[in-house]
């Protein structure tokens, strides 16, 4: 994708974050344009394992359904062991920006291998922070990515959700 629009969406939840997966998937957004990326547990949350099935990864414990549920959604999925911030579980063609990214040494200046996935799709580098933040507080990212009109839409849909931030990157920005 050439595009260099997204939709950035923080949620506190995995429940939240799983609600508006599922009204963005109702409301036609393309499942190929969206990512999803964070810790996957909690303290409470203890995960038994991962393993790989064929294209897709699983996941057993209390949020294994969750993650479960986005893989078979989404394209792409890893599991990337972070300094500072922990595992964190990552979902859609986030998974290839980051790879790039650490492939290409794109991560520099205090930004991680999730920032340099971030910043190569042109997030600026004080938002790729933040978001980087949020993940290591336990929180979950979402990300639509594609044309204007399409991060549009999807910006539109995610303000229809339990979300506790969002902002919308790239060419033109979008007023809602």
């Amino acid at each position: 994708m050439t595009d260099r629009n997204s939709v950035v969406a923080i949620y506190e939840t995995h429940d939240e974050a799983e609600l508006a997966v599922k009204s963005l998937q109702q409301a036609g957004i393309d499942m190929k344009s969206l990512s999803i990326a964070g810790k996957g547990q909690h303290t409470d949350e203890h995960v038994t394992g991962y393993y790989n099935a064929g294209d897709r990864m699983k996941m057993w414990g209390k949020v294994g359904a969750f993650w479960g549920g986005l893989w078979g959604l989404l394209f792409g999925s890893a599991l990337f062991a972070i300094p500072g911030v922990g595992p964190v579980l990552v979902a859609g063609p986030l998974v290839a920006w980051i790879v790039a990214a650490l492939e290409g040494a794109v991560v520099v200046g205090g930004i991680g291998a999730i920032g340099g996935g971030l910043a190569s799709i042109g997030i600026p580098k004080d938002s790729v922070i933040a978001y980087e933040e949020a993940l290591k507080t336990d929180k979950y990212l979402l990300v639509v990515h594609g044309t204007q009109e399409a991060v549009a839409k999807a910006e539109h849909v995610i303000h229809g959700t339990k979300h506790s931030f969002c902002a919308v990157h790239g060419t033109a920005l979008l007023v809602s």
